[in-house]
């Protein structure tokens, strides 16, 4: 404890003796506007101390008067020496190696990158990859990436759940901008609520992560970066149709109102009227639905005073209805119909300095609130929930001695108010949490470095507890990469807003008190570790990269959500084991000039200890195998086609235990394999407009059944959560772009 506290008390305290030099390397598009190259590789000449550039050009390396001459490299583009005699800010423009003006630069860049230097198996999806796909909201965002999965949570809402490492998506710290944003209420439609147009880039790291971002987080971090109105067009228009009924136009509007300031509108509607019902069970196969998401946003720049800063505010409204859309006078008096109304207003703010005359010395505030307002109806069974939340985060960056040394220090400040009405019972709760963190990160501008970082936090309800995470590259040959990682996570798990698909059941809900402080229940706390290793490689003169990912995560505590009776629900914790681990094997590489090919596989063990023994996890494949290929023509005169193609395969999966229901309600063991193709073709017309049409599910998979006796809606044998593949079938869709810059 005291050293802690003399870790993040004493260092800011410290003298600190060597300059960085900071730059930033870009191209210039045809319209002689600056486009930012992410990981061009900067080092002194005739030294091992270099760098890689950042997803915004960006890059840091230590400055000694000795070092004169720097060379900044990258494929595809001229290389260039520069002599350097003062560490000032450098900005530099490369160029390609081809003068022809059809070369397409994009080509050239992978839109998914795994990083061979930082400490952390963390992953950068750029805006290219998110344009494979419709991309509508953020749950739909990972369609194309293995590390993620995807899959409907139940037969009526039509929501998308994400799991990473084989634990579902409340295990996952999720932020925007690095401030945690889907958590708590928001954890069920969360995902929807974060339009694809308004993602710059994500970024997503496995297992443990950095302690400056929370102590939530027990498989890992997404982190969600919007577009910058600086950065971003003046205009931009993206409309969306598809044969399920739905419609969406998005529009952002960015203007330059001096040197320092620039200010965006992002403007979301989506709409679905149209019904469905291809299965005939009298339910709706997907919601009808409409959204206004309103987000506008300033943005603060003055370099010479070291000050950036980004200031949003954002209104939502959703709504959701599903259920029957035909009555049955012979087996019930009324419609089982589903309403999820929600509305939402968040601000945040962020304000970040650089010491103009030490640029190694930096600080950054982080502020958010956020009201969360949603009201709905499964049938007869009401659910309500708001709250209130508050997140500050003050955090400190500077050097030991040299930059081999960095160290952050700050403080985090959370509040959450919540209120719920489930059925007829209310619950009511406030958290407080304040806490202080510090994180010492080791590069010895070699082969090696390390990550160390703790934190103590004091919360009204969880107690005082230490979050210790460590993360560590080495480096044994060229172009590659072995990290590891170890971590401790605690969270409060929101019982009612993470398993609202079960209020589209008949189930009873139990709570099986344990005389803890959430619900009546104790806290969750698990332990990740991670393995992994990543190997470039040259095959058939082509560039080419395998990574291997081991990860296991065990629980000390969890609260256990078993849905193995079928006409009960019951949430008590852990008295046994419960764990999770996951092994990925991925390859990407380039068979052709134009050919991005990537093939993954992975291997699920997730095991929980129920009151009726020790299970696999439910409706979780122990196997799953993907392939995206995605293919671009040249560039010429602007237009270009761009195709992609994805394919999923999910072995079989256990369904929860039905031998209590009735026979003709009861469900096999195991799930069919499910295997689905997704595709889409994109024409570029000019560097303003292009059109995409495509396809998800084209090979028209579709599960049969869905719904446990939707006959009888009101009955003690309904159930609308045994998905495990599509619902609808095919769906085809098509849309546009265009933008000014």
């Amino acid at each position: 404890m005291k050293f802690i506290y003399y870790f993040i008390i004493l260092i800011p305290s410290l003298t600190f003796g060597q300059n960085l030099l900071t730059g930033k390397v870009y191209e210039k598009n045809q319209n002689n506007t600056s486009i930012p190259i992410q990981s061009a590789n900067i080092y002194w000449l005739n030294t091992n101390i270099g760098t890689i550039t950042d997803s915004e050009g960006q890059f840091k390396i230590p400055y000694q008067k000795k070092h004169t001459k720097l060379v900044i490299s990258y494929i595809g583009y001229k290389t260039d020496t520069l002599t350097i005699n003062t560490p000032k800010y450098l900005r530099h423009e490369l160029f390609s190696n081809n003068d022809l003006d059809a070369v397409s630069i994009s080509t050239q860049k992978k839109s998914t990158q795994k990083s061979y230097l930082s400490a952390t198996n963390i992953l950068n999806i750029s805006s290219d990859e998110l344009l494979k796909a419709a991309c509508c909201n953020l749950s739909e965002s990972f369609e194309t990436n293995p590390s993620i999965d995807v899959n409907f949570t139940d037969a009526v809402s039509g929501t998308r759940q994400i799991k990473l490492l084989g634990l579902t998506s409340p295990y996952i710290l999720i932020a925007t901008e690095n401030i945690p944003s889907i958590r708590g209420a928001s954890q069920a439609y969360g995902l929807s609520f974060i339009p694809g147009t308004w993602v710059e880039s994500i970024q997503l790291t496995k297992g443990a992560g950095s302690v400056i971002n929370g102590f939530e987080s027990f498989s890992g971090q997404i982190n969600v970066e919007l577009q910058k109105p600086r950065a971003n067009e003046k205009l931009f228009i993206n409309a969306y149709a598809s044969g399920a009924g739905r419609y969406e136009l998005n529009t952002h509007i960015n203007h330059n109102i001096n040197p320092h300031w620039d200010t965006g509108f992002y403007i979301h509607g989506n709409l679905r009227s149209q019904e469905f019902d291809k299965n005939n069970d009298s339910f709706l196969d997907v919601p009808l639905a409409k959204q206004i998401n309103i987000l506008n946003r300033w943005q603060y720049t003055n370099a010479k005073k070291g000050l950036v800063s980004f200031m949003n505010l954002r209104y939502l409204n959703d709504e959701k209805q599903s259920g029957q859309i035909q009555f049955n006078p012979n087996t019930q008096t009324q419609l089982w119909q589903s309403d999820i109304n929600t509305e939402r207003i968040e601000f945040s703010g962020k304000l970040g300095y650089v010491n103009p005359e030490i640029t190694y010395q930096t600080m950054g505030l982080q502020l958010s609130y956020s009201h969360h307002n949603q009201n709905s109806v499964f049938g007869l069974r009401d659910y309500n929930i708001i709250q209130n939340s508050i997140y500050s985060n003050l955090i400190y960056n500077t050097i030991i001695s040299d930059t081999r040394h960095k160290i952050k220090t700050g403080i985090t400040f959370t509040y959450d108010d919540y209120n719920e009405l489930v059925e007829t019972t209310k619950y009511s709760r406030t958290e407080r949490s304040i806490g202080g963190f510090a994180e010492y990160h080791y590069d010895n501008l070699d082969n090696l470095n390390l990550t160390l970082g703790a934190r103590i936090d004091t919360n009204n309800l969880l107690g005082t507890f230490i979050t210790p995470r460590l993360h560590l590259r080495y480096t044994p040959w060229g172009k590659a990469a072995i990290k590891a990682s170890v971590g401790r996570s605690k969270r409060s798990a929101n019982i009612f807003a993470e398993n609202q698909k079960y209020f589209a059941s008949s189930r009873t809900l139990n709570i099986l008190n344990s005389e803890g402080n959430i619900y009546g229940l104790d806290p969750e706390i698990a332990w990740n570790y991670g393995l992994s290793f990543l190997q470039g490689f040259q095959l058939f003169n082509r560039n080419a990269d395998v990574a291997i990912d081991l990860y296991r995560t065990d629980f000390n505590n969890q609260v256990v959500v078993d849905a193995e009776n079928p006409i009960e629900l019951n949430f008590y914790n852990l008295n046994g084991q419960s764990y999770a681990n996951s092994l990925q094997l991925e390859l990407n590489f380039k068979p052709l000039k134009r050919i991005d090919v990537r093939v993954a596989y992975k291997y699920y063990d997730v095991k929980t200890q129920y009151q009726s023994g020790i299970q696999q996890a439910p409706l979780t494949p122990s196997q799953r195998f993907f392939s995206n290929i995605a293919y671009e023509t040249v560039l010429k005169n602007n237009k270009q086609w761009k195709f992609d193609i994805t394919l999923n395969w999910l072995n079989q999966q256990r369904l929860p235990n039905t031998n209590l229901s009735p026979l003709q309600f009861q469900k096999p063991n195991l799930t069919p394999t499910v295997t689905t193709l997704n595709a889409q073709i994109t024409k570029v017309f000019s560097k303003n407009f292009e059109i995409y049409i495509g396809g998800e599910n084209i090979t028209n998979l579709k599960q049969n059944n869905p719904i446990i006796n939707p006959d009888n809606a009101f009955g003690s044998n309904f159930d609308t959560t045994f998905v495990y593949g599509p619902i609808f079938g095919s769906m085809y869709y098509t849309g546009l772009r265009f933008k000014i810059k």
